[in-house]
């Protein structure tokens, strides 16, 4: 915490760390800024990697009164963008995350910051095969959905009120073909302006609100 800084939001902080045994200190500005390289507001928190869990967990720790939806990720390596998927997808009640062990951004610091701290408590699960993970996601009675602008097929015809994984694709090259294959569905956003497509993370937003939509209308 910077040294000096006051307010009730300060005062609360420091109760809080206070409530959960949290260590603290004051510290000058100076140090806060060799910490991060962003706006720190007068705090900076320094916290524990995220624990990865197995897809088995995933699916296990489901509500039995809830339909499953988890987003996979595929080739998304911007720590900003993961980090603001992931929090769309908390906000949305996914149940978890797909990530591959390779070309995939890591679950930093940064990563964690953009997602609003949705980070530690959405379950994420890192796999060497998403090929295999797919299949055996389907296997268990899931609907694979793709999120693609060169689909004819819009995300208001499908149905998602059945188990459901959300794959979101490279910024730059979207979904990779041998992904798209296994898809069930390929879905695009109706785009109105001039701009070809919409940043990876707004389009995971979309996606996974027309899910709220569609199953709180059930």
């Amino acid at each position: 915490i910077r040294k000096g800084a006051e307010g009730q939001l300060m005062t609360d902080l420091k109760d809080l760390c206070m409530r959960y045994r949290l260590r603290w200190q004051e510290v000058p500005v100076e140090k806060l800024n060799r910490l991060t390289r962003g706006n720190h507001q007068g705090v900076v928190a320094q916290i524990a990697a995220i624990e990865y869990v197995e897809l088995t967990d995933i699916l296990e720790r489901v509500p039995d009164d809830e339909t499953p939806l988890v987003v996979l990720f595929d080739g998304v390596t911007d720590v900003r963008n993961f980090g603001a998927i992931a929090r769309s997808a908390e906000c949305a009640g996914a149940h978890g995350l797909i990530t591959p062990l390779k070309n995939s951004a890591p679950v930093n610091a940064e990563a964690i910051r953009s997602s609003a701290g949705a980070l530690a408590s959405i379950p994420v699960c890192r796999v060497g095969s998403v090929r295999n993970t797919l299949k055996a996601l389907q296997a268990e009675g899931f609907q694979v959905v793709a999120a693609t602008e060169k689909s004819r097929k819009l995300l208001y015809d499908a149905d998602f009120r059945k188990p459901t994984v959300l794959v979101m694709g490279a910024e730059d090259t979207g979904i990779s073909k041998e992904v798209l294959k296994l898809c069930d569905e390929q879905l695009a956003i109706p785009l109105i302006g001039h701009v070809e497509s919409l940043n990876v993370s707004a389009a995971a937003a979309v996606m996974l609100f027309e899910v709220v939509r569609q199953r709180i209308g059930e």
